[in-house]
Protein backbone atom coordinates (compact mmCIF):
# COMPACT_ATOMS: atom_id res chain seq x y z
CA UNK A 1 0.00 0.00 0.00
CA UNK A 2 1.35 3.42 -0.98
CA UNK A 3 2.16 5.73 1.89
CA UNK A 4 0.99 9.29 2.18
CA UNK A 5 4.60 10.39 1.69
CA UNK A 6 4.89 8.46 -1.57
CA UNK A 7 1.75 10.18 -2.87
CA UNK A 8 3.13 13.60 -1.92
CA UNK A 9 6.49 13.01 -3.59
CA UNK A 10 4.92 11.66 -6.77
CA UNK A 11 2.51 14.61 -6.96
CA UNK A 12 5.31 17.14 -6.47
CA UNK A 13 7.46 15.33 -9.00
CA UNK A 14 4.72 15.47 -11.64
CA UNK A 15 4.50 19.24 -11.12
CA UNK A 16 8.27 19.77 -11.18
CA UNK A 17 9.40 21.93 -14.11
CA UNK A 18 12.88 23.38 -13.51
CA UNK A 19 12.85 25.27 -16.82
CA UNK A 20 10.25 27.83 -15.71
CA UNK A 21 12.51 29.63 -13.22
CA UNK A 22 14.38 32.85 -13.99
CA UNK A 23 17.48 34.54 -12.63
CA UNK A 24 15.28 36.87 -10.62
CA UNK A 25 13.63 33.83 -9.00
CA UNK A 26 17.06 32.53 -7.96
CA UNK A 27 18.15 35.91 -6.63
CA UNK A 28 14.97 36.22 -4.56
CA UNK A 29 15.34 32.69 -3.23
CA UNK A 30 18.90 33.36 -2.04
CA UNK A 31 17.65 36.32 0.00
CA UNK A 32 15.31 34.13 2.07
CA UNK A 33 16.25 32.87 5.53
CA UNK A 34 14.49 29.52 5.03
CA UNK A 35 13.36 27.79 1.86
CA UNK A 36 10.12 26.12 0.87
CA UNK A 37 9.63 23.42 -1.74
CA UNK A 38 9.34 25.88 -4.63
CA UNK A 39 12.57 27.55 -3.54
CA UNK A 40 14.28 24.14 -3.54
CA UNK A 41 13.06 23.58 -7.10
CA UNK A 42 14.36 27.03 -8.05
CA UNK A 43 17.87 26.21 -6.85
CA UNK A 44 17.84 22.95 -8.80
CA UNK A 45 16.94 24.70 -12.05
CA UNK A 46 19.33 25.08 -15.00
CA UNK A 47 19.40 28.86 -14.57
CA UNK A 48 20.64 28.45 -10.99
CA UNK A 49 23.90 26.99 -12.34
CA UNK A 50 24.94 30.60 -12.96
CA UNK A 51 24.67 31.23 -9.21
CA UNK A 52 26.97 28.46 -7.96
CA UNK A 53 29.30 30.91 -6.21
CA UNK A 54 26.44 32.67 -4.43
CA UNK A 55 24.88 29.36 -3.44
CA UNK A 56 28.24 28.09 -2.17
CA UNK A 57 28.75 31.18 -0.02
CA UNK A 58 25.33 30.80 1.59
CA UNK A 59 25.72 27.02 1.91
CA UNK A 60 29.09 27.35 3.65
CA UNK A 61 27.49 29.61 6.26
CA UNK A 62 24.60 27.18 6.81
CA UNK A 63 26.97 24.22 7.11
CA UNK A 64 29.13 26.06 9.63
CA UNK A 65 26.10 27.16 11.64
CA UNK A 66 24.88 23.58 11.92
CA UNK A 67 28.11 21.61 12.24
CA UNK A 68 30.88 24.09 13.05
CA UNK A 69 34.18 22.87 11.63
CA UNK A 70 33.37 19.19 12.26
CA UNK A 71 33.51 16.59 9.49
CA UNK A 72 32.25 13.11 10.40
CA UNK A 73 34.21 10.14 9.06
CA UNK A 74 33.09 6.56 8.50
CA UNK A 75 33.96 3.57 6.35
CA UNK A 76 31.90 0.81 4.72
CA UNK A 77 32.41 -2.91 5.27
CA UNK A 78 30.87 -5.21 2.66
CA UNK A 79 30.16 -8.53 4.35
CA UNK A 80 28.53 -10.22 1.33
CA UNK A 81 28.05 -9.56 -2.40
CA UNK A 82 25.54 -12.27 -3.24
CA UNK A 83 22.58 -10.66 -5.00
CA UNK A 84 19.34 -11.69 -6.71
CA UNK A 85 18.84 -8.41 -8.59
CA UNK A 86 19.80 -7.54 -12.14
CA UNK A 87 20.39 -3.81 -11.67
CA UNK A 88 22.01 -2.57 -14.87
CA UNK A 89 24.38 -0.16 -13.11
CA UNK A 90 25.82 -2.44 -10.40
CA UNK A 91 28.75 -4.83 -10.25
CA UNK A 92 26.76 -7.13 -7.96
CA UNK A 93 24.24 -7.73 -10.79
CA UNK A 94 23.09 -11.37 -10.71
CA UNK A 95 24.09 -11.76 -14.36
CA UNK A 96 27.59 -10.34 -13.81
CA UNK A 97 30.22 -13.07 -13.57
CA UNK A 98 32.21 -11.94 -10.55
CA UNK A 99 33.78 -13.59 -7.54
CA UNK A 100 31.02 -13.94 -4.96
CA UNK A 101 31.63 -14.28 -1.27
CA UNK A 102 30.41 -13.74 2.27
CA UNK A 103 32.49 -13.24 5.37
CA UNK A 104 32.20 -15.69 8.23
CA UNK A 105 31.62 -14.20 11.67
CA UNK A 106 35.29 -14.81 12.44
CA UNK A 107 36.31 -12.96 9.28
CA UNK A 108 33.87 -10.14 10.03
CA UNK A 109 35.44 -9.67 13.46
CA UNK A 110 38.93 -9.62 11.96
CA UNK A 111 37.85 -6.89 9.53
CA UNK A 112 36.18 -4.91 12.32
CA UNK A 113 39.31 -5.06 14.46
CA UNK A 114 41.47 -3.86 11.57
CA UNK A 115 39.13 -0.94 10.84
CA UNK A 116 38.82 0.03 14.50
CA UNK A 117 42.60 0.42 14.70
CA UNK A 118 42.32 3.43 12.36
CA UNK A 119 40.36 5.27 15.06
CA UNK A 120 37.07 5.19 13.20
CA UNK A 121 34.01 4.66 15.38
CA UNK A 122 31.30 4.82 12.67
CA UNK A 123 30.93 1.80 10.39
CA UNK A 124 28.45 1.01 7.62
CA UNK A 125 27.76 -2.70 7.00
CA UNK A 126 26.66 -3.58 3.47
CA UNK A 127 25.33 -6.62 1.62
CA UNK A 128 23.82 -7.49 -1.72
CA UNK A 129 20.15 -8.48 -1.86
CA UNK A 130 19.99 -12.24 -1.46
CA UNK A 131 18.04 -14.69 0.69
CA UNK A 132 21.35 -16.38 1.43
CA UNK A 133 22.31 -13.29 3.43
CA UNK A 134 19.85 -13.87 6.23
CA UNK A 135 18.54 -11.36 8.72
CA UNK A 136 20.10 -13.43 11.50
CA UNK A 137 23.48 -13.22 9.75
CA UNK A 138 23.18 -9.43 9.43
CA UNK A 139 22.05 -9.13 13.05
CA UNK A 140 25.04 -11.18 14.15
CA UNK A 141 27.36 -8.87 12.19
CA UNK A 142 25.78 -5.84 13.89
CA UNK A 143 26.32 -7.40 17.33
CA UNK A 144 29.97 -7.99 16.48
CA UNK A 145 30.35 -4.41 15.23
CA UNK A 146 28.91 -3.06 18.48
CA UNK A 147 31.96 -4.47 20.29
CA UNK A 148 34.25 -2.12 18.39
CA UNK A 149 32.16 0.80 17.10
CA UNK A 150 29.87 3.39 18.64
CA UNK A 151 27.81 4.03 15.49
CA UNK A 152 26.63 1.22 13.23
CA UNK A 153 24.82 1.74 9.95
CA UNK A 154 23.24 -0.72 7.54
CA UNK A 155 22.92 -0.63 3.77
CA UNK A 156 21.07 -3.85 3.07
CA UNK A 157 17.92 -5.03 1.30
CA UNK A 158 14.67 -3.43 2.53
CA UNK A 159 12.87 -5.37 5.27
CA UNK A 160 9.67 -5.18 7.31
CA UNK A 161 9.14 -3.12 10.46
CA UNK A 162 9.62 -6.11 12.76
CA UNK A 163 12.89 -6.92 11.01
CA UNK A 164 14.15 -3.37 11.51
CA UNK A 165 13.17 -3.70 15.18
CA UNK A 166 15.33 -6.81 15.39
CA UNK A 167 18.30 -5.10 13.71
CA UNK A 168 17.90 -2.06 15.94
CA UNK A 169 17.83 -4.35 18.97
CA UNK A 170 21.08 -5.90 17.72
CA UNK A 171 22.65 -2.43 17.71
CA UNK A 172 21.94 -0.75 14.36
CA UNK A 173 21.82 3.06 14.67
CA UNK A 174 21.01 4.12 11.11
CA UNK A 175 19.80 2.72 7.79
CA UNK A 176 20.73 3.81 4.26
CA UNK A 177 18.34 2.96 1.42
CA UNK A 178 18.77 4.65 -1.94
CA UNK A 179 15.89 4.77 -4.41
CA UNK A 180 18.39 5.15 -7.30
CA UNK A 181 15.79 6.98 -9.43
CA UNK A 182 12.35 8.26 -8.45
CA UNK A 183 11.02 8.04 -12.01
CA UNK A 184 9.03 4.82 -11.69
CA UNK A 185 9.13 3.94 -15.39
CA UNK A 186 12.90 4.40 -15.49
CA UNK A 187 13.25 2.57 -12.18
CA UNK A 188 11.55 -0.53 -13.61
CA UNK A 189 13.81 -0.42 -16.67
CA UNK A 190 16.89 -0.37 -14.43
CA UNK A 191 15.61 -3.11 -12.09
CA UNK A 192 14.31 -5.78 -14.46
CA UNK A 193 13.79 -8.50 -11.89
CA UNK A 194 14.60 -9.51 -8.36
CA UNK A 195 13.32 -8.07 -5.06
CA UNK A 196 14.54 -4.57 -5.90
CA UNK A 197 11.99 -4.31 -8.72
CA UNK A 198 9.34 -3.45 -6.10
CA UNK A 199 9.45 0.37 -6.31
CA UNK A 200 6.91 1.08 -3.56
CA UNK A 201 8.40 -1.33 -1.03
CA UNK A 202 11.83 0.21 -1.47
CA UNK A 203 10.46 3.76 -1.26
CA UNK A 204 8.84 3.07 2.12
CA UNK A 205 11.99 1.54 3.65
CA UNK A 206 12.99 4.60 5.66
CA UNK A 207 9.54 4.93 7.18
CA UNK A 208 9.52 1.27 8.20
CA UNK A 209 13.00 1.65 9.70
CA UNK A 210 11.86 4.60 11.82
CA UNK A 211 8.84 2.62 12.97
CA UNK A 212 11.29 -0.11 13.90
CA UNK A 213 13.14 2.25 16.23
CA UNK A 214 16.05 3.29 14.02
CA UNK A 215 16.87 6.92 14.80
CA UNK A 216 18.52 7.98 11.52
CA UNK A 217 17.73 7.22 7.88
CA UNK A 218 19.57 8.14 4.69
CA UNK A 219 18.28 8.97 1.22
CA UNK A 220 19.90 9.13 -2.18
CA UNK A 221 19.63 8.74 -5.94
CA UNK A 222 22.18 7.46 -8.41
CA UNK A 223 22.45 10.57 -10.56
CA UNK A 224 22.57 9.82 -14.26
CA UNK A 225 20.05 6.97 -14.29
CA UNK A 226 17.18 9.40 -14.86
CA UNK A 227 16.68 13.17 -15.01
CA UNK A 228 19.18 14.18 -12.34
CA UNK A 229 17.36 17.39 -11.42
CA UNK A 230 14.07 15.56 -10.93
CA UNK A 231 15.77 12.83 -8.91
CA UNK A 232 17.49 15.40 -6.69
CA UNK A 233 14.15 17.15 -6.16
CA UNK A 234 12.37 13.90 -5.25
CA UNK A 235 15.20 12.74 -2.99
CA UNK A 236 15.12 16.00 -1.05
CA UNK A 237 11.35 15.91 -0.72
CA UNK A 238 11.40 12.29 0.44
CA UNK A 239 13.67 13.23 3.32
CA UNK A 240 11.76 16.46 3.98
CA UNK A 241 8.40 14.72 4.32
CA UNK A 242 9.86 11.95 6.49
CA UNK A 243 11.33 14.53 8.85
CA UNK A 244 8.03 16.42 8.97
CA UNK A 245 6.11 13.24 9.83
CA UNK A 246 8.75 11.92 12.25
CA UNK A 247 10.41 15.01 13.77
CA UNK A 248 12.35 12.84 16.24
CA UNK A 249 14.23 11.20 13.38
CA UNK A 250 17.50 12.33 11.83
CA UNK A 251 17.91 12.44 8.07
CA UNK A 252 20.91 12.20 5.80
CA UNK A 253 21.54 12.54 2.06
CA UNK A 254 24.20 10.92 -0.11
CA UNK A 255 25.16 12.30 -3.51
CA UNK A 256 26.17 9.52 -5.89
CA UNK A 257 27.00 9.41 -9.59
CA UNK A 258 27.23 6.39 -11.87
CA UNK A 259 30.61 4.64 -11.77
CA UNK A 260 32.14 1.87 -13.92
CA UNK A 261 32.18 -1.68 -12.55
CA UNK A 262 33.90 -4.97 -13.33
CA UNK A 263 32.81 -6.65 -16.61
CA UNK A 264 30.63 -3.66 -17.45
CA UNK A 265 29.07 -4.25 -20.84
CA UNK A 266 26.00 -2.01 -20.78
CA UNK A 267 25.66 1.60 -21.85
CA UNK A 268 23.14 3.55 -19.87
CA UNK A 269 22.45 6.83 -18.20
CA UNK A 270 23.61 10.36 -18.84
CA UNK A 271 26.63 12.30 -17.66
CA UNK A 272 26.25 14.60 -14.67
CA UNK A 273 29.10 17.09 -14.40
CA UNK A 274 30.92 17.96 -11.19
CA UNK A 275 29.47 21.46 -11.39
CA UNK A 276 25.97 20.05 -11.65
CA UNK A 277 26.60 17.65 -8.76
CA UNK A 278 27.85 20.58 -6.69
CA UNK A 279 24.66 22.49 -7.50
CA UNK A 280 22.55 19.58 -6.20
CA UNK A 281 24.56 19.44 -2.97
CA UNK A 282 24.26 23.18 -2.38
CA UNK A 283 20.53 23.23 -3.08
CA UNK A 284 19.99 20.36 -0.63
CA UNK A 285 22.02 22.07 2.08
CA UNK A 286 20.05 25.30 1.71
CA UNK A 287 16.72 23.44 1.75
CA UNK A 288 17.60 21.20 4.72
CA UNK A 289 20.38 22.96 6.68
CA UNK A 290 20.24 20.47 9.57
CA UNK A 291 20.64 17.26 7.52
CA UNK A 292 23.85 15.28 7.17
CA UNK A 293 25.23 15.38 3.62
CA UNK A 294 27.70 12.67 2.62
CA UNK A 295 30.11 12.59 -0.31
CA UNK A 296 31.23 9.19 -1.59
CA UNK A 297 34.62 7.90 -2.73
CA UNK A 298 32.94 7.54 -6.10
CA UNK A 299 34.23 11.11 -6.53
CA UNK A 300 37.91 11.97 -6.81
CA UNK A 301 39.90 13.54 -4.00
CA UNK A 302 39.96 17.02 -5.55
CA UNK A 303 36.17 17.25 -5.77
CA UNK A 304 35.66 15.73 -2.33
CA UNK A 305 38.15 18.10 -0.77
CA UNK A 306 36.44 21.04 -2.46
CA UNK A 307 32.92 20.33 -1.17
CA UNK A 308 33.90 19.62 2.44
CA UNK A 309 32.53 22.37 4.65
CA UNK A 310 30.74 24.07 1.77
CA UNK A 311 27.82 21.66 1.84
CA UNK A 312 29.22 18.31 2.89
CA UNK A 313 29.73 17.45 6.57
CA UNK A 314 30.29 13.69 6.28
CA UNK A 315 32.67 11.59 4.19
CA UNK A 316 33.97 8.05 3.89
CA UNK A 317 37.66 7.25 4.32
CA UNK A 318 39.97 4.29 3.76
CA UNK A 319 37.32 2.57 1.66
CA UNK A 320 37.07 -0.96 0.26
CA UNK A 321 33.99 -1.78 -1.87
CA UNK A 322 34.69 -5.48 -2.21
CA UNK A 323 33.86 -8.12 0.38
CA UNK A 324 36.33 -7.57 3.23
CA UNK A 325 39.66 -6.09 2.20
CA UNK A 326 40.75 -4.42 5.44
CA UNK A 327 42.33 -7.28 7.41
CA UNK A 328 42.78 -9.78 4.57
CA UNK A 329 42.56 -9.87 0.78
CA UNK A 330 39.15 -9.39 -0.79
CA UNK A 331 36.86 -12.42 -0.58
CA UNK A 332 34.48 -11.04 -3.22
CA UNK A 333 34.72 -8.57 -6.11
CA UNK A 334 33.92 -4.86 -5.88
CA UNK A 335 30.54 -3.24 -6.44
CA UNK A 336 32.01 -0.32 -8.43
CA UNK A 337 35.24 1.59 -8.98
CA UNK A 338 36.21 4.19 -6.41
CA UNK A 339 38.13 7.38 -7.20
CA UNK A 340 39.42 8.47 -3.81
CA UNK A 341 41.64 5.72 -2.40
CA UNK A 342 43.17 7.72 0.47
CA UNK A 343 43.61 6.11 3.87
CA UNK A 344 41.88 7.29 7.03
CA UNK A 345 45.14 8.90 8.14
CA UNK A 346 45.49 10.79 4.84
CA UNK A 347 41.90 12.06 5.02
CA UNK A 348 42.37 13.07 8.66
CA UNK A 349 45.58 14.96 7.88
CA UNK A 350 43.91 16.77 5.00
CA UNK A 351 41.05 17.88 7.22
CA UNK A 352 43.40 19.18 9.91
CA UNK A 353 45.39 21.07 7.29
CA UNK A 354 42.23 22.70 5.96
CA UNK A 355 41.12 23.72 9.46
CA UNK A 356 38.45 21.07 10.03
CA UNK A 357 37.97 18.75 12.99
CA UNK A 358 37.68 15.07 12.03
CA UNK A 359 34.85 13.52 14.03
CA UNK A 360 34.95 9.76 14.46
CA UNK A 361 31.44 9.66 15.90
CA UNK A 362 28.98 12.04 17.50
CA UNK A 363 31.05 12.33 20.67
CA UNK A 364 34.69 11.41 20.06
CA UNK A 365 37.16 13.84 18.48
CA UNK A 366 40.63 12.69 17.43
Amino acid sequence: MESNILNKVQTDLRNFNPDVYTKIDVENTLLKESLDIDDFATLLSPVAEDFIEEMAYRSKIETSNQFGNSISLFTPLYISNYCENSCIYCGFNLQNKIQRGSLSFEEIEEELIAISKTGLQDILLLTGESKSTSLEYIGGAVKLASKYFNLIGLEIYPVDVEDYKFLHFCGADYVCTYQETYNKDQYLKCHLNGPKSNYEYRFNSQERAIKGGVRKVAFGSLFGLGDFRADAFATGLHGHYIQQKYPQSEISFSFLRLRPFIHQNLKYGTDVSERQLLQLILAQRLFTPFADITISTREDSQFRDGVVGIGVNRMSAGVSVGVGGYAEDLKGDEQFEIQDTRSVKEIKNFLYKKGFQPVFNNYIYL
